[in-house]
């Protein structure tokens, strides 16, 4: 029995055939091996279309700024996945990529959102500062949190997220979503009574919007991004492991009780 309404049965990203391999109606040895960074073979595969300068180099930015961060519970959880199966790598990577979730892995899809939620009322005629301040006072209101805001470590800046927008300035790409998030950056202050770090998923998510990128695409860079930082600490594991000892630690730091 079929569950739910399908698709029109058509891919459009690649065909293997015994002589070549297709990707986007480009031969893979001819037209992309030697001619594409991966940066802009993974636009291509993304999107369907060559990256034009600005969104490759802002694709790399991000991937840069998004791929590492210490010894984060999604690297811990993939070392000792491989410390317990030496041969699983690729089980150890899925480990750590299925708990990069919003509090770990940040909330750039989330924020994507509330800026393309901010900009439609912005193009009805409100203001920049009006529409932040009233989101964010809603959201508080219902007693959430605000997506791109807070950071148990960097206070009361977050780096990556102020290079971010200082290069966005600089190249001449900072559009309506990067004038909201720094809007919501003052409602928040406001609302709040305080100021919260505007972390790095914020300025991810506006350069992404006002590059082009279709929301549904700004979730794929910090996953992207954070595969090969596991792959770095899973080959460190390999060389000198240390997932049992930080298991050994997490039990002993724990009190059983009856």
């Amino acid at each position: 029995m079929q569950i739910g309404k399908p698709g029109t049965p058509v891919s459009r990203i690649s065909q293997a055939y015994p002589d070549r391999v297709e990707v986007r109606g480009r031969d893979l040895t001819s037209e992309l091996m030697g001619e594409l960074s991966f940066t802009e073979y993974f636009h291509l595969l993304l999107t369907g279309e060559l990256p034009t300068e600005d969104q490759r180099f802002f694709l790399d930015l991000l991937l840069i700024a998004i791929a590492e961060h210490g010894m984060m519970p999604t690297n811990v959880a993939a070392r000792m996945t491989l410390d317990a199966d030496p041969n699983a790598l690729q089980g150890a990577v899925a480990a750590g990529i299925l708990g990069c979730g919003p509090v770990i892995l940040g909330t750039a899809e989330e924020c994507a959102r509330l800026l393309e939620t901010a900009e439609r009322a912005v193009n009805d005629g409100q203001g920049f500062e009006q529409v932040a301040h009233d989101l964010a006072q809603a959201i508080k209101d219902a007693g959430d949190t605000i997506p791109g805001f807070g950071h148990p470590v960097h206070r009361p800046t977050d780096p990556r997220a102020e290079r971010i927008l200082e290069l966005a300035d600089a190249r001449h790409v900072s559009g309506p979503h990067v004038a909201l998030a720094r809007a919501f950056r003052n409602a928040v202050h406001d609302v709040w009574g305080k100021p919260l770090t505007m972390n790095v998923s914020m300025p991810i998510a506006a350069v992404m919007l006002d590059l082009g990128f279709a929301l549904n695409a700004v979730k794929a860079i910090p996953i992207l991004a954070r595969t090969a930082g596991l792959l770095a600490h899973l080959a460190e594991e390999r060389e000198n492991p240390i997932g049992f000892l930080m298991a050994s630690k997490g039990e002993h730091a724990i009190e059983y009780e009856r």
